[in-house]
């Protein structure tokens, strides 16, 4: 009996593959495909290896961008494709694509799936640097890693665009983000009282624009709202993006401000706020934390920004504004004056995320991917 067609997932961190990715695994085994994950391994193993994945680890540090450290992980990895031989290599985010992009010319894979997440620092950083930085990462994508075989993966249309590709391509699948499951994450009743609570959550980096949130409430506060923000998460040590914890427990002093750390029980947090917000700063694919407050029906905040604007329309899942404190403080203060609006926004989110950005929707579309990549 042959064997399965072999798909290796390549990622940087176990718990960032087991929050965003378990449906594409899930996906693979649906097809019948051996799934092999290669991680640096935590605290991720048993909800990766539940989908049928074999998890093998990889200890790489994704903060250095020293070269010999760079060059030290393409040999891991090298060594472990020429072992397992898959049949697709499916690199996930900027790091694994360069990486792995490397090993795959090493050892001779030539079916790629290039699955671009968000373009972090290179989709946030404006000027001549990020100019640069992207043009950079194009080349060596494009010109270096490329094949035949190469297939990219999107969460929103406007990230090939900076990478200069076209989002209408063959080449080309566009995916609504890491997906949903709606029954887990549903609506509930709006809290009560007069005070609209907000609640922001992620990881607790400047580049999601915290900071922009702590601002544009307390300006919403000065001016007579009746609002309150909550922020969950914590800082990300691997992150040079990171917020100091010092930081937050000084907002967290502030009047209508408050800290929790991070949360297991995103639905708790839904049902105890009327909105959310994501004030990003850009760099973001599609945000899970906007797909998981639409799926429980709550109104939503966030900038202009890809990925973000991508999935919220403005004026009808929740306000659309420019990454800066003041036009965030004036939508606040509109939602904190009409809270019928919130809920129809609230409405509005959870239909949004049911046509389209279901888990079972991005399965179908990632297992439309693979089947294209293997023989007939």
């Amino acid at each position: 009996m042959p064997a399965s067609p072999k798909i290796l997932f390549l990622a940087t961190e176990d718990w960032f593959f087991a929050s965003h990715f378990l449906p594409m695994a899930r996906a693979a085994r649906e097809m019948g495909l051996e799934v092999v994950v290669v991680a640096r391994v935590r605290d991720a193993r048993a909800p990766i290896e539940a989908t049928g994945a074999r998890l093998v680890a990889l200890e790489a540090d994704r903060r250095s961008l020293d070269p010999r450290a760079i060059g030290g992980a393409v040999g891991q990895v090298a060594e472990i494709l020429r072992r397992e031989k898959p049949d697709i290599l499916h690199c996930i985010a900027l790091r694994s694509i360069l990486i792995g992009g490397a090993a795959a010319r090493q050892a001779g894979i030539g079916r790629l799936v290039f699955a671009l997440t968000g373009l972090g620092f290179l989709g946030a950083k404006r000027g001549l640097v990020g100019v640069a930085a992207r043009l950079g990462v194009r080349t060596a994508i494009r010109r270096v890693f490329e094949t035949p075989g190469t297939r990219y993966l999107f969460e929103n249309p406007d990230d090939p665009r900076l990478l200069g590709l076209d989002p209408g391509a063959e080449t080309m699948t566009i995916v609504g983000g890491a997906g949903i499951d709606p029954e887990a994450l549903h609506p509930a009743p709006l809290p009560g009282g007069e005070t609209l609570r907000i609640a922001l959550v992620a990881r607790m980096l400047w580049s999601k624009g915290i900071d922009l949130a702590v601002e544009a409430v307390g300006a919403a506060r000065a001016g007579g709202a009746d609002v309150e923000l909550s922020l969950y998460g914590a800082p990300d040590p691997a992150n040079p993006k990171a917020i100091p914890a010092e930081q937050l427990d000084e907002w967290s002093r502030r009047d209508g401000i408050s800290w929790h750390g991070p949360t297991r029980d995103v639905a708790a947090v839904w049902r105890n706020h009327h909105a959310a917000c994501l004030p990003s700063r850009g760099g973001e694919g599609l945000p899970r934390t906007l797909l998981e407050a639409a799926a429980c029906g709550r109104a939503l905040l966030t900038t202009d920004v890809p990925g973000c604007r991508s999935f919220v329309r403005d004026g009808i899942e929740g306000r659309v504004v420019q990454p800066a404190a003041a036009p965030l403080a004036s939508a606040i203060s509109a939602l904190a004056r009409d809270r019928p609006l919130v809920a129809r926004m609230g409405e509005a989110a959870r239909a949004r995320v049911l046509d389209g950005y279901t888990e079972r929707d991005v399965m179908e579309v990632v297992k439309r991917l693979y089947a294209s990549l293997l023989p007939a």
